[in-house]
């Protein structure tokens, strides 16, 4: 039977009231101590006092528990769990409770870029950026296992045992993602379909939602995951490289040839509506192409005079 999270309802005080106490215990040590030197018995006396005074200190000390905001601590009482503390302030509780402590402050994971293959196999390489938390006190404590978890409630060896589970699982996550697109409309056979290059919100999205069912078993919510780099592999980046100039010089032709078309059909209209010259179907053919030749050229034409007539 799973154990869901809950706050802990136990016996707390403030931590100044029994603060107040250890420190009216040592001032009574120090008045007995002083008067029993004076006494027919110190050794006695100060033998009995200072050892149960020591212990009553260190019982009194090890259930101060100090919680400033967006952090807690999961309360076990020989091994079994008694609850989430999470009001901030200085108290004390029982100091048989174990109390390991947690943060619930949002962090940020910047993943590496990883080499992944496209919907169409394609290598690229795609990297993320993570906002994260802890959401589940329990479950981030005691539904994963690892070896940098502190059982003397370090903070700092407890955050990364949560984020070496978050990078396997962003990396997962990233890899199934990526899987499901194409790298862009290049290499997508139907236009509509989203893709990793145009459909960022889309894919952030899915991203997120997917990284959010990976790491719910651990008490873990992404906040927000984002793509921060996209690119092809380098085996196949100079291809893909070339691939895509060409295709920017074939769409700057077919717009040259549209505009040198419509340009020769309207000065061919022009000069039959307005009577110029008359022009046979080969001296058509013929101004067609030189002028086609002229627009559609890189280079500047060189103007030939005919002094001649027409068709000479």
């Amino acid at each position: 039977m799973e154990t869901k999270e809950f706050e802990f309802k136990g016996f707390k005080i403030s931590g100044f009231i029994v603060l107040f106490l250890i420190l009216a215990l040592i001032a009574a040590d120090v008045v007995i101590i002083s008067n029993a030197v004076s006494g027919p018995r110190p050794d006695l006396v100060i033998g009995l006092t200072l050892p149960l005074s020591f212990l009553l200190l260190i019982f009194l000390s090890i259930g101060l528990v100090k919680l400033e905001p967006n952090e807690a601590r999961a309360l076990v009482f020989f091994g079994k769990y008694c609850g989430t503390f999470r009001e901030n302030g200085f108290w004390y509780l029982n100091p048989l409770l174990s109390k390991k402590r947690v943060s619930l402050r949002a962090r940020n994971f910047d993943a590496e870029a990883i080499k992944v293959n496209d919907k169409s196999g394609n290598p690229i390489m795609i990297g993320l950026v993570l906002v994260w938390r802890v959401k589940d006190v329990y479950k981030s404590l005691f539904e994963i296992d690892s070896q940098t978890m502190s059982t003397q409630g370090s903070l700092s060896s407890t955050m990364k045992a949560f984020e070496s589970f978050v990078k396997v699982q962003a990396d997962a996550a990233l890899r199934q993602v990526a899987g499901n697109y194409n790298y862009d409309e290049n290499s997508n056979p139907n236009e509509n379909d989203v893709t990793l290059r145009s459909g960022a919100e889309e894919i952030n999205d899915e991203l997120t939602r997917t990284l959010n069912e990976r790491l719910s078993i651990a008490g873990i919510e992404a906040i927000e995951a984002r793509i921060n780099y996209l690119a092809y592999a380098p085996e196949i980046a100079a291809v893909m490289l070339r691939r895509q100039q060409a295709d920017a010089i074939i769409a700057a032709r077919e717009k040259i040839v549209e505009g040198a078309v419509s340009m020769v059909k309207m000065a061919l209209d022009q000069l039959k509506n307005e009577g110029v010259v008359e022009l046979d179907e080969e001296r058509k053919a013929a101004m067609v192409s030189n002028l086609l030749v002229v627009l559609c050229s890189e280079d500047n034409a060189q103007p030939v005079v005919n002094a001649g007539s027409l068709y000479n």
